[in-house]
């Protein structure tokens, strides 16, 4: 199964890329079981925001091969 994950903003810079592709077995794997497994040592974080195929999901969202993942900091503006 291939997955493109991408990061933005300071996830860009505290992951050291904008963007890997991945190669791994076909299986059942969640969007948090992604993160956790082949993304950080450390759990996901509560507040960021993950879209699939550029519609947001929850961690619980299931991959299927060519899924496009991204994760999103949190932002503020004004």
């Amino acid at each position: 199964m291939k997955i493109t994950v991408r990061y933005f903003a300071s996830l860009h810079e505290r992951m050291g890329c904008d963007e890997k592709m991945l190669e791994l077995e076909s299986q059942l794997l969640s969007v948090d079981d992604l993160w956790q497994r082949h993304l950080a040592t450390e759990p996901l974080p509560p507040n960021i925001l993950i879209a699939v195929n550029m519609e947001y999901a929850r961690p619980t969202h299931v991959l299927v091969d060519g899924d496009e993942v991204a994760f999103f900091p949190p932002v503020t503006g004004g």
